[in-house]
């Protein structure tokens, strides 16, 4: 098994891209969360705000098909839920932006985050236009993965992202490239970096939304870091697990593959 996640995968590389990172979550006391936490530490990424609780580490069982993507088979959410203290959100100030995603429950927290500092927050796949608007004016980046989307669906998710509010919008399109838009009034397309013996995509997308964040907090040059955030990105789709480190697989985790 690997350490993964969105929001963990995000910390990781932005801490690989040179940016001091931090992780906040809630794991459990189990063999899982342990992987986890020495992962990040391994990484360079402050834990400090890490949480243990009672339960199981939340997981999602993922295969692959021919082409190496993945195709995600079940999930648990188990101890990974929690309620940010007033302590957490004391200490975003001090940090250049944090990174949310969508599944990780935390929608009524988002304008006390974008209180504290810049919001970068990850839709993936989900596209409802309300829930867009609704996230997106509270946001510095948004980040949406539109892979499978023909030219006309892909114009209409950037376009209603654009108009959301946020400051930059990010449009991933898998082998179609990406493109990243400043409210609408300037886009930059980014092709895909061609990658060679591709094994697993997983947190491909995670790779180039971090060295986009990175870029964008540092002021740099979009035609620049684009085609840098492309090639890491398809660097990720050559090993296991979004940034490696896996671990023999927990007894909890192999009962869900096996039933």
């Amino acid at each position: 098994m690997f350490p993964g996640g969105n929001t963990l995968n995000v910390s990781v590389f932005a801490a690989r891209f040179g940016a001091s990172s931090a992780y906040l979550g809630q794991i459990a006391a189990d063999a899982a969360g342990d992987a986890i936490s020495t992962a990040l530490q391994d990484e360079g990424v402050d834990t400090s705000g890490l949480r243990r609780a009672p339960g199981s580490t939340a997981h999602c069982v993922i295969g692959h098909d021919a082409r190496g993507d993945r195709v995600f088979v079940s999930s648990d959410l188990g101890v990974s839920v929690f309620t940010p203290s007033s302590v957490d959100l004391a200490r975003l100030k001090a940090f250049d932006a944090i990174h949310v995603g969508a599944t990780s429950q935390l929608d009524p927290w988002i304008p006390a985050f974008a209180a504290e500092t810049r919001l970068s927050y990850d839709f993936g796949t989900r596209h409802n236009a309300e829930h867009i608007h609704r996230v997106g004016r509270s946001c510095y980046l948004i980040v949406l993965s539109g892979g499978g989307l023909d030219d006309a669906a892909f114009e209409s998710l950037l376009e209603q992202a654009e108009g959301s509010g946020a400051t930059w919008t990010l449009v991933t399109r898998g082998t179609e490239g990406a493109t990243l838009s400043n409210g609408g009034r300037r886009r930059w397309k980014s092709q895909a970096h061609r990658a060679e013996g591709v094994i697993d995509t997983l947190g491909a997308g995670d790779t180039f939304c971090a060295r986009v964040l990175v870029g964008l907090l540092r002021n740099e040059n979009p035609s620049q870091f684009l085609p840098e955030a492309a090639a890491v990105a398809a660097q990720t789709c050559t090993h296991f697990g979004a940034f490696g480190h896996g671990v023999p697989m927990a007894a909890q985790i192999v009962a869900t593959t096996t039933h």
